[in-house]
């Protein structure tokens, strides 16, 4: 706030010793800063009721959930320009769901072969037959 160095703030010191004296610098000092905090003090609270008479608090929330509203919605059209600009690349690479699913059925419907040989057996007799 205040761009006082070390060395401004001892001349002020001095020239306060000299014009105030020694014996009632203290006192004064302490007058200073108590009427510095009340001026802080009352400006705060004043801050405050403005801004509960004009709802700001309700202006920051609404704005904020705004803002977060237009990033949802952006984040939405960029995801369903991604996904309709994969689709449209490569139709051929991505089966339908449809497709994947009448796939199993079929398999699922079909019949398998079993066999009665148990699988060594089946090796027993293969390696019978060789010799």
């Amino acid at each position: 706030m205040f761009d006082i160095g070390f060395f401004e703030l001892i001349i002020i010191a001095v020239v306060g010793l000299l014009v105030i004296g020694p014996e009632r610098l203290p006192e004064t000092l302490r007058t200073i800063v108590l009427g510095f905090g009340r001026f802080k003090r009352s400006m705060r609270e004043t801050r405050m009721q403005i801004e509960q008479q004009l709802g700001t608090d309700d202006i920051r929330r609404q704005l904020h959930n705004e803002e977060v509203m237009k990033k949802l919605e952006d984040t939405r059209r960029e995801l369903n320009m991604s996904i309709t600009e994969d689709t449209f690349a490569n139709p051929d690479d991505q089966p339908s769901i449809h497709q994947n699913h009448t796939q199993d059925n079929s398999d699922s419907t079909k019949p398998r072969p079993v066999s009665s040989e148990t699988p060594s057996s089946s090796n027993t007799q293969t390696s019978k037959s060789e010799s």
